[in-house]
């Protein structure tokens, strides 16, 4: 089971971050980024789930610059608040905040960074535009397809839904034109938010397999 520390970014804000340490040696790092719903229970279970496969796993919270220990469910008012509190970040600083968390992975040697959602367009864009990571595997980022234009500096997976309307199936592949070197997969019947089993758009099927598939891309590239 993972605990919360502090983490200090380079303009000196300081942040939560939940942190899952393996039972053995880490065979690599994965920063975990959050949907729109905090360092939840759901992500906490996910972060333990990276360490129980050899992680040192770290879910930044990314939303302490606008609003401290945010923590939801995800009923539509929820929603609705997740999404204002996400408009009011700049990406800059997120960036901050991810690089910290690659700095705090790193002690377990190479780091991937993997997320859902809001954490799937961070996860994108920390790809182009973050230092010191050797993977990403952005799950539906709905901001992605706005972000078309960024140039990954290392080897990236998507994992999208095909009845997913954030991004669309049609943003989705333009997204994966526009970047022949990634790596895409689709998963039939599945929507926005597949990976959360606390959704009522909870997958079993396609978060099962592409959790294989991200342990998979994470064993190839970090250890």
């Amino acid at each position: 089971m993972g605990k919360f520390i502090e983490l200090k970014a380079a303009d000196g804000h300081k942040f939560s971050a939940f942190v899952a340490t393996p039972a053995g040696k880490p065979r690599g790092g994965v920063v975990v980024i959050p949907e729109i719903f905090g360092v939840n229970s759901h992500i906490q279970q996910t972060t333990d789930g990276f360490a129980a496969d050899g992680y040192l796993a770290v879910s930044p919270a990314m939303f302490d610059r606008a609003q401290r220990n945010y923590d939801t469910g995800y009923s539509q008012p929820e929603i609705q608040a997740g999404v204002a509190i996400m408009q009011k970040l700049d990406p800059k600083n997120s960036i901050m905040d991810v690089q910290a968390a690659i700095a705090e992975a790193a002690k377990g040697g190479k780091v991937g960074i993997v997320g859902y959602c809001f954490g799937g367009t961070i996860s994108w864009l920390a790809a182009a535009r973050a230092s010191g990571l050797a993977c990403s595997v952005p799950y539906y980022g709905g901001g992605m397809h706005g972000l078309i234009g960024e140039k990954p500096k290392v080897p990236v997976m998507c994992n999208f839904g095909e009845l997913d309307q954030s991004p669309t199936l049609a943003q989705a592949k333009e997204i994966v034109a526009a970047h022949p070197g990634i790596g895409a997969h689709f998963y039939a019947g599945a929507g926005h938010g597949f990976n959360c089993d606390q959704r009522g758009s909870w997958s079993a099927e396609a978060a099962k397999l592409a959790r294989s598939r991200t342990i998979e891309f994470f064993r190839k590239h970090l250890g």
